[in-house]
């Protein structure tokens, strides 16, 4: 709950800061958007340099009574990036009004770029464009501690809204749009990474380094030592957002960008059977695709999609990407990634293709998404999964889950995954897998974490909050009144998160136990064989297998209900013939 507090509170800054710069400069969407994430990402920097050095300086050797300062070298070790003082937040926030602030900003992105070779030519130097005024402002409202309590991906969402706002040209350009944190969780969680070579070929923000990184993290590694990142990114524009994110979180990554980076036409980094783990989110329904170029770059073992004879182009690239994400994986590897819903079963040369991959054994999981999870757009998608080294029960068989009635709502237009919610999705996963054990660690967590309480004890425990709450508000005066509205809305959203966790635990063990064992689970979850698949003339659309969950009855009789609908649809018809006649009578007297 207070993760989405912070992170809206962060977008609605962002908006305001954005709003300065269109208002101050004449600047294009494009042209604004780099100079306000670079400050972004500075503060973000800063925020994860002060919790180092903190950590640091707890086990600090000294002499002389002194505490020895840290060093560069420190940060690198811990996957951090070292701020020389000029670069940290801090200063610039407080520089006198006589020192010329864009210079001093400008200076601070150089320093970074000197502490990291990866960021090297990449952060811009454009602030002297600005006036003071202006970047004092935006600094202000980078100044809060919102961006020191939020982890993850936070640039990649933070560019994404800023998309959505400002730039929906830029976001609908090929089709480009970047991943929500929840989708990318939940390819990571289904992947599993712990070492090897990682490939995003449409790597965007990078926030499937990202999410990867921290789950090898907490795995108790670390990732650059155990993983090896490597993404093209045909805009050279979100590459740089790119390798900003990966600085920030400590990743060190092999980035490609511009023409070279076109993964239609290249394989920039010789990666084709070679990788561990394949992740991405490529811009879906791709069309006009050279299908001359596209065969000669390779990489298509089960052949080229659909080709329009005249102009002798892919009218739609899916299949393409689809290939890809195969080719790339070496005989013991994984890929999880986001495609269009209508993939799962559109016809022709696609399902030829389909067919082919099947037939390998090789897909995994398929998982269909519901609207809403993007900012840019509303559109449906599905999640796809492959993996060479399945276990043997698993070989001629695929997991189908169907989620599109399982989110979170975190708005009118947005839905997400919980963090609970991945960890049920996963485990269904797991159970396909055989790995109860993984399931029985997750009740366990569940446990831990309502310390005994049950949905009906949580539900009461929320209810007297509410009423204490409206009591003391009444009671307080009017200087209290802010302050403990504040402490007890606080109040009220832990418990509240209490609720949805027993909530989130009982749908889970309602399906499959205390213990975990795996059962298909209509309208949810099916584990279908290849010959099934056949029958459904190779279609992967989840929903074609695990079928539709029976309505619980509402007591509501349907044609009785009707009736009284079409008594009620007359009568107000009735009513406004009535209406439309005395209004025509008062007209006429006004002629």
């Amino acid at each position: 709950m207070a993760d989405k507090i912070n992170i809206r509170k962060l977008e609605a800054d962002l908006w305001e800061s954005a709003d300065l710069l269109r208002a101050g400069s004449k600047l294009t969407s494009s042209q604004y958007c780099m100079p306000v994430l670079a400050l972004l990402f500075l503060r973000y920097a800063y925020s994860r340099f002060k919790m180092v050095e903190a950590e640091l300086l707890k086990n600090r050797p000294s002499r002389g009574g002194r505490i020895m300062p840290v060093e560069p070298s420190d940060f690198a070790a811990k996957s951090a990036l070292y701020l020389p003082r000029e670069a940290q937040f801090d200063y610039l926030v407080n520089l006198s009004d006589d020192q010329p602030l864009g210079e001093a900003v400008n200076r601070a992105m150089t320093l970074v770029e000197e502490q990291s070779e990866q960021l090297t030519g990449i952060l811009p130097k454009s602030y002297t464009m600005f006036s003071d005024e202006l970047l004092r402002e935006l600094l202000r409202i980078f100044n809060n501690k919102t961006l020191d309590e939020i982890g993850g991906d936070v640039i990649g969402r933070i560019y994404e809204y800023f998309l959505s706002k400002f730039a929906k040209a830029v976001a609908s350009d090929d089709g480009v749009f970047f991943t929500p944190k929840s989708l990318v969780k939940m390819l990571v969680n289904v992947l599993e990474p712990e070492q090897g070579v990682m490939l995003d070929p449409a790597c965007g923000s990078g926030g499937m380094f990202v999410q990867t990184g921290d789950f090898v993290n907490a795995g108790g590694m670390n990732a650059n030592t155990q993983m090896t990142f490597y993404g093209q990114e045909k805009v050279e524009y979100n590459a740089q957002l790119c390798l900003m994110n990966m600085a920030v979180h400590g990743l060190n990554g092999r980035i490609v960008s511009g023409d070279e980076a076109n993964s239609f036409y290249h394989d920039a980094h010789n990666l084709a059977g070679k990788c561990d783990y394949v992740m991405a989110n490529p811009p879906f329904n791709v069309d006009k695709v050279k299908a001359e170029s596209a065969s000669a770059a390779g990489r298509l073992p089960f052949g080229l999609p659909g080709v329009n004879a005249k102009t002798k182009e892919i009218g739609n690239a899916n299949y393409l990407w689809i290939s890809y994400f195969y080719a790339y994986l070496n005989d013991h590897g994984r890929a999880g990634f986001v495609m269009a819903s209508s993939a799962t079963d559109s016809a022709n040369k696609d399902r030829d293709i389909r067919e082919k991959l099947v037939l390998t054994g090789d897909v995994d999981v398929m998982v269909s998404v519901g609207n809403n999870f993007f900012y840019t757009l509303s559109l449906p998608c599905s999640l796809w999964f492959f993996d060479k080294a399945k276990r043997l029960e698993n070989k001629n068989r695929v997991l189908f889950i169907d989620a599109r009635n399982y989110y979170t709502v975190v708005d009118r237009t947005l839905n997400e995954w919980s963090e609970w919610q991945l960890k049920n999705l996963q485990a269904i996963v797991h159970l396909y897998r055989g790995e109860t054990e993984k399931y029985r660690s997750l009740i366990a967590d569940y446990d831990k974490a309502l310390n005994g309480q049950t949905i009906t004890t949580a539900e009461e425990a929320l209810q007297k909050q509410k009423e204490e709450t409206k009591q003391l508000i009444a009671e307080a005066t009017r200087k209290d009144k802010k302050r403990i509205e504040a402490e007890q809305n606080a109040l009220t959203a832990e418990l509240e998160d209490v609720l949805e966790i027993a909530r989130q635990r009982e749908w889970l063990v309602s399906k499959f136990g205390e213990d975990g064992k795996y059962v298909d689970v209509l309208g949810l979850c099916k584990i279908a064989t290849i010959q099934e698949i056949e029958e459904k003339n190779y279609s992967l659309t989840p929903g074609a297998y695990v079928g539709v969950a029976e309505q619980e009855d509402d007591g509501v009789d349907f044609h009785e209900r009707m009736n009284e609908i079409h008594a009620e649809l007359a009568q107000l018809n009735k009513e406004a013939n009535v209406l439309m006649d005395e209004i025509q009578k008062a007209w006429e007297e006004l002629k």
